[in-house]
Order: structure tokens, then C-alpha cells, then sequence
């Protein structure tokens, strides 16, 4: 299926087409898959979490989780820590990252899962996108000043320590600050497109973010795809161009998608022939859509990213 270049009506008829042509699902067709004990997103405070990555491997496992993937956003420094401490209490550590990119103007995010994290341009890449959130976090600070907002840079990195700066180390200082009660209310209010701390910034191409991973020997994963700002043209036509540079999977259950999206990003799944994810994206007490261990199950006809991945075939037969 070859849609890049079709106009956006062309895409259109086709998405319609193609969701036409499908059946209500059935009740077989929607029977669930447990695979809670499976966690495939999260993030410790080498970039914005709150819990120290063994910290997060010790939550994990109390909560039940036997395989975790540690994917810090454009940050592999965590994972040493983590794999000790997923030694120590029985679990299974997957090495991940969580890479930002720009897609068309837009910001979106791909997991790599199973990656070398010592893999020479993976390690560059990532260094050059983290030099890249000190600029657009400068940017952003001055944006927050104009509208009134004072001392959001210094705020911010108190809150970031020695980690990556993020929009979530500005969300906490704001919200410190009392200008919003909570975090999905500061990041509508503050932190998005068109509002005040919003600073526009130009992150790794789709090709450079696959190719790091996949030559590293790790597997691609779009990120919460039900998070972007896109009309389903605009997400069929970034489907297609990820497959085609070798992504391999999309997260069908996160902790941002309601069961609606599960439904909705399965049948995209299938219609692309991609693999489906899973993971919480927990970042910590009060920072996070979802406890780990609570994940809902993938829709029955999902193919897990995980099902040639012996380690993880081996935690399933345990559960």
C-alpha cells in the first residue's frame, strides 16, 4: 500500500473505504489477551521521571511487572542502574529509549526497544538531541517571561537535577507556582501549541530516529499514537512512511488511550501490518496516566511486538 503522495481527499476516501469495509468487531474478535505483567514504556528521573531507575525497577516488580523497558527520553545513562537493581529482584530489563523527532512540523515520539545503547550513532544522536532541549528550554522560559512567568529556566532545571531538561520539568514548576492544579491542566493551559510556554524546536528526521535504532538491533515503536495532533489522513500517510523505513510496531494500550484508541490503533495495527505495544509510560506518583500492572490486555489479533523475543517468551510462560 504506497500512500505517500496521494492528496489528503485521496487519503480520506481511503481511510473511509478501508474502515467501510470492516465489520462491527465481534465479541471473539475483541476477547482480550492478558499481558499485564509486561510493561513496555517508562521513564526514571535521568529524564522526567521522579524515581531513580532502580527505584523504578523496584516499583515495577512490587507491582507485579516481570518484563520492563526503561525508555528515558533521548537518554540511555539510566539503564547500567536499572539492569543491577532488575538483576537483584528477578526481572527481566529490556534496553530502551524514547526518541523525539520531528515529523512535518510535528513533534512525535519513537520507542526503541532491544537497542545497543553503546551503538556509536545512536550515543551521538541522542547527545545532539539533548544539547537541543537546553536551546528549546531557553526558548521557552523566555516565551513563559513574555507572558509574565518568571524564573521558569531555573525552576525548571531545580526539578531536572542532572537529567534531561523537559516540558514536564516546566509543568511542575508552574504548577508549584499554583498557575494550574494539576499536570494535564498545565500542559493545556501552558505547554502546548499556541500557548504561552510553547517554544517551536526542531528534534531528530523519522529516518534518523528508525535508523539508530534498527542498526543498533533494536525494534521501532510509535509512541502513543493517539496523543498527536493529526487527521487520520495525516496519520495513515505517517503509518506508511514508518513502515517503509523499517518501523515494525505501533502502542496500541497506553496509559494515555482510552479503549476506544485500543480498538482504533489495533485495526490501524492490522492495516499496516505492524506489531502492537504495549506500556504504561509511567513517570511516577502524580506525573502518570496509569500505575504500572494495570495495563489492559492488547485486543485479541494484535501480533506483540515481543512474540520472537525469547526473554519475553519465557516471562509469559511464567505468568
Amino acid at each position: 500500500m504506497l500512500l505517500i503522495g496521494l492528496t489528503a481527499e485521496h487519503l480520506a476516501m481511503l481511510d473511509a473505504w478501508y474502515f467501510a469495509m470492516i465489520p462491527a468487531l465481534s465479541q471473539d474478535s475483541t476477547a482480550l489477551t492478558n499481558y499485564s505483567h509486561i510493561d513496555l514504556h517508562s521513564h526514571s528521573n535521568v529524564s522526567d521521571g521522579l524515581l531513580t531507575p532502580a527505584e523504578l525497577v523496584q516499583h515495577a516488580a512490587a507491582h507485579g511487572l516481570k518484563v520492563l523497558a526503561l525508555t528515558d527520553h533521548d537518554d540511555v545513562a539510566g539503564l547500567d542502574e536499572a539492569r543491577q537493581a532488575a538483576d537483584a529482584c528477578g526481572l527481566q530489563l529490556i534496553n530502551g529509549v524514547e526518541i523525539s523527532v520531528t515529523w512535518r512540523r510535528r513533534t512525535l515520539h519513537i520507542v526503541g526497544l532491544g537497542i545497543d545503547p553503546e551503538y556509536p550513532p545512536l550515543v551521538e544522536g541522542l547527545r545532539q538531541i539533548r544539547a537541543g532541549r537546553r536551546t528549546r528550554a531557553e526558548g521557552m522560559a523566555a516565551s513563559l517571561q513574555k507572558a509574565g512567568i518568571e524564573g521558569s529556566l531555573e525552576g525548571a532545571y531545580r526539578y531536572a537535577r542532572k537529567g534531561i531538561i523537559s516540558r514536564t520539568h516546566f509543568a511542575r514548576f508552574l504548577i508549584e507556582q499554583g498557575y494550574a492544579s494539576e499536570m494535564r491542566k498545565v500542559f493545556k493551559r501552558y505547554l502546548v501549541k499556541g500557548k504561552p510556554g510553547y517554544f517551536e524546536h526542531h528534534w531528530a528526521s523519522l529516518e534518523d530516529a528508525l535508523s539508530w535504532i534498527i542498526n543498533s538491533g533494536g525494534t521501532a515503536v510509535i509512541a502513543h499514537p493517539g496523543r498527536y495532533d493529526m487527521g487520520r489522513p495525516s496519520m495513515l500517510e505517517l503509518m506508511e512512511e514508518f513502515r517503509a523505513l523499517g518501523g515494525k510496531a505501533i502502542e496500541v494500550v497506553t496509559g494515555s488511550h482510552t479503549e476506544a484508541q485500543y480498538q482504533e490503533f489495533a485495526r490501524l495495527a492490522k492495516m499496516f501490518g505492524l506489531q502492537a505495544s504495549q506500556g504504561s509510560d509511567y513517570h511516577g506518583q502524580g506525573l502518570s496516566y496509569m500505575e504500572m500492572g494495570r495495563l489492559p490486555s492488547l485486543p485479541a489479533g494484535c501480533v506483540p511486538v515481543w512474540q520472537n523475543w525469547p526473554a519475553l517468551a519465557a516471562a509469559q510462560e511464567q505468568n
